[in-house]
């Protein structure tokens, strides 16, 4: 059986080259030869190409694919490639010298502009970090920080709330309201109006339980999904809730996307008004 390895080199990450190159080889039966993606990112000297052609001539099923935008590295690449007749791929220069024809103008020769970060992109990922660092209430520092406080009783979708809206760039804290566990000080100093708390009808919460009681190979009779049990902590959550003076969204019939959508609005509106 043949064995193909394609090296992918490029300036930048590589990931525009290693999907094209997976693409083709979808393309073929793999019960006819085994494929290698072997990615070489961030070629910047002519040492770098060097080591990609010395592991490119190994074998002459090797094919080197690159994505390579500085012109003096893309030369070299070109000429060793020629001088070993290594096969070869370029996957941006055809367009390019197209493009350049058409448009009258040179290119910038910048590697990964079209993976350059912008502002919202880290504000995105600072976010989902956030999220992750306070999710269920684990340090309460993170108050003050937050966009938005959560607070509710277990299985109203406050961590999958809180995912959601850090992808919207929020930063996002959920606390659980247990009555065996009081809520942490500074959540009754912060702005009432960045806390959302998150209600769910009895009923509803008896069957979300139940069904969860199910998943974990446990009976449906845990006082977990007791009628009792949950009164007893949607009393508790009232009293927390109205200590605090914050808005209140019943998440009883909502998916999380609507239930997120009234949470970015409510908030919108409350730093509009300040």
């Amino acid at each position: 059986m043949q064995k193909i390895k394609i090296i992918i080199a490029s300036d930048s990450v590589g990931e525009t080259a290693e999907q094209v190159a997976k693409a083709c080889v979808s393309q073929f039966n793999s019960k006819r030869f085994q494929s290698e993606v072997v990615r070489y990112p961030y070629i910047e000297t002519n040492e770098n190409v060097d080591e990609v052609i010395e592991v490119a001539k190994e074998n002459e099923l090797n094919i080197v694919v690159f994505t390579l935008v500085k012109p003096d590295i893309k030369e070299y690449m070109e000429n060793q490639l020629a001088e070993h007749e290594i096969k070869h791929v370029d996957i941006m220069g055809p367009l390019m010298n197209i493009l350049t024809e058409e448009i009258d103008e040179k290119p910038y020769y910048e590697p990964g502009i079209v993976h350059k970060l912008d502002e919202a992109y880290f504000k995105k990922i600072e976010a989902i970090e956030f999220a992750v660092k306070y999710d269920d209430g684990k340090d309460p520092k993170g108050l003050p920080k937050a966009d938005i406080i959560l607070i509710g009783i277990s299985r109203t979708s406050k961590t999958p709330l809180s995912q959601f809206l850090a992808h919207k760039r929020y930063k996002v804290m959920n606390i659980p309201i247990v009555p065996e566990i009081n809520p942490p000080e500074a959540l009754f100093e912060v702005d009432p109006k960045k806390c959302i708390a998150l209600k769910i009808s009895e009923e509803k919460l008896n069957i979300i339980r139940k069904e969860r009681l199910k998943q974990l190979g446990l009976g449906d009779s845990a006082r977990y999904a007791t009628g009792q049990r949950i009164q007893e902590e949607l009393d508790y959550f009232d009293k927390v809730v109205e200590k605090i003076g914050c808005p209140v969204i019943d998440v009883s019939d909502k998916a999380i996307e609507e239930t997120a959508n009234d949470i970015m609005y409510i908030i919108e509106q409350n730093k509009m008004n300040k």
